[in-house]
């Protein structure tokens, strides 16, 4: 047994302990917890820290296949220039890709994180997920906005979703996002989703031209399609609405799905999502260095408090984003939208990740009978009880 002390305890369900005690088991399980009120007498075999201790981290959106990628673009240059570079360079039968892939896993587990919802276009980070000491669901991405590429496309994520459950691999075939997949793909994806009961993922609104590509068949995006992956686009008619109005109905109300970005929603976006699935199953994934990485932007923060939305937190790839920190995600937040209380974005952090990956059971909260790791944040404001720029994250188990 391990006992655990800190000035406060988030459990990561909303409740502050000032210096209770976690008793964990050898086996990392939690055996107690110990509310002192405040008034912690010296005990035997108890390791008190300076700071505050969470839950393990959920990262509910990565690309362990691009930490190959890290520092090779520039920043602020754009969604449709940015997937250019990374359809240039992304290069998938490079060793490369296997060795920083590892390192990133590695980086992930020393920043606290527990749990991540991974993007997959192949099976080439599946071994690494095999050995780690985080738990990773996969999101196998299906890309195909051609309808001529329906079959082969699906086929291929057929595949990879096969290799990753033949390997005992929590997974599931997502789509990528509106400007990358046809409505008959989407309809194979919806069939299967629902066949199999899985968590979906897609990215949505992270850029206007997202838009400017289903309202007018024009735009970067088009010209990213067309001349840079050479896609014919004659058969695509646009429907003169915007990219998540349109494919909104395509996706299954009956599956839980992470929209990733979404740093173009706005209110009526919200009320458009609420009509046509319950929100309940509806999980808000934001990546705000990501989104300043790429295009200088951050989502309505305050706007998706305000609906009572379901926030969870990621860090994208390392090819649009420095560090795989999901502490840096979270100053990054409290810098910009300074009126949120930390322990509310503590619990994006860890629980609502935790739910929105279905690893709940043993993940997001310190409770009896979980075993969801240990965090130390120090240098912290401890008045306030505010991240400072200097604050950093320490794995304690």
């Amino acid at each position: 047994m391990r006992k655990f002390s800190a000035h406060f305890i988030f459990t990561g369900n909303g409740t502050i302990l000032e210096k209770g005690i976690i008793v964990l088991t050898d086996q990392g399980v939690v055996a107690d917890i110990i509310d002192t009120n405040g008034k912690l007498e010296e005990k035997a075999g108890v390791e008190f820290y300076s700071g505050v201790l969470t839950p393990g981290f959920v990262n509910a959106h990565c690309h362990l296949e691009l930490s190959h990628l890290r520092a090779a673009f520039g920043e602020r240059s754009g969604l449709p220039e940015f997937l250019k570079n990374v359809a240039q360079r992304r290069n998938h039968n490079d060793p490369e890709i296997l060795v920083e892939a590892r390192n990133a896993d590695h980086e992930l587990w020393r920043n606290g994180v527990v749990a991540v919802g991974d993007i997959s276009n192949t099976n080439a980070t599946f071994p690494i997920k095999l050995e780690s000491k985080i738990a990773y669901h996969t999101f196998v991405e299906a890309l195909g906005f051609s309808p001529d590429r329906v079959e082969k496309a699906f086929g291929l994520a057929c595949q990879c979703y096969d290799q990753a459950k033949e390997m005992g691999l929590s997974a599931s075939i997502v789509p990528h996002s509106p400007y990358a997949i046809s409505k008959e793909l989407f309809d194979k994806i919806t069939s299967f989703a629902i066949s199999e009961n899985s968590v979906l993922s897609m990215h949505s609104q992270e850029s206007s031209a997202e838009d400017d590509l289903y309202r007018s068949g024009d735009g970067e995006i088009f010209r990213h399609l067309t001349e840079n992956l050479n896609i014919d686009l004659t058969t695509f008619r646009p429907s003169g609405k915007g990219a998540l109005e349109s494919v909104i109905g395509n996706l299954p109300i009956e599956n839980k799905l992470l929209l990733v970005h979404n740093i173009r929603t706005a209110q009526g976006d919200i009320d458009l999502i609420s009509k046509t699935r319950p929100l309940f199953q509806t999980w808000f994934v934001l990546c705000p260095e990501s989104n300043l990485f790429i295009e200088n932007l951050l989502p309505d923060i305050e706007l998706f408090r305000k609906n009572k939305l379901q926030i969870c937190l990621g860090t994208d790839s390392l090819s649009s984003n420095h560090k795989l920190s999901i502490l840096d995600e979270m100053k990054t937040i409290q810098s910009h939208f300074p009126s949120i209380p930390l322990i509310e974005i503590v619990s994006w952090a860890t629980i609502n990740g935790a739910r929105a990956l279905e690893m709940d059971s043993w993940a997001g909260t310190i409770e009896i009978g979980k075993r969801p790791g240990i965090n130390l944040i120090t240098g912290m404001d401890l008045q306030q009880l505010r991240l400072q720029p200097q604050s950093q994250i320490r794995k304690l188990i």
